[in-house]
């Protein structure tokens, strides 16, 4: 891990080529919060491309509008939703509707990881 952040709603964790962050009990993450993920990428992943990895250990929602911001970050290549609760997969098929990057629910770290590496691999020159 290169750094953390605490912000508000969330504890995000950077790495080389992506972030995990786990939202708060209890927040609607909302457009709002963009700006975070706009600061963060900015400032660690200015040139470069990554993913976001949202480890989902507590209960939240999420306001559909935000990923149409999210959209909006050129080098975020996708989305890795890290979860075995079987609400949080059913979730995930409508929020990818909303998303223009790739979106892919896990089980487990390990295979968002894999898979974080695949979806960066195909965009490396």
């Amino acid at each position: 891990m290169i750094t953390s952040y605490n912000f508000d709603y969330c504890t995000a964790e950077i790495y080389e080529d992506y972030i995990v962050v786990i939202i708060n009990e209890g927040i609607t993450v909302v457009p709002e919060h963009i700006s975070e993920l706009n600061f963060v990428a900015q400032k660690h992943f200015e040139n470069k491309f990554f993913v976001y990895i949202t480890h989902r250990i507590n209960s939240y929602a999420i306001d559909p509008m935000t990923y149409f911001e999210s959209n909006k970050i050129p080098n975020l290549l996708g989305f890795a939703i890290v979860s075995s609760n079987n609400r949080q997969k059913k979730q995930s098929k409508i929020e990818k509707v909303f998303t223009n990057k790739a979106l892919q629910h896990f089980d487990t770290m390990e295979d968002a990881l894999t898979w974080k590496n695949k979806v960066l691999k195909k965009h490396t020159v």
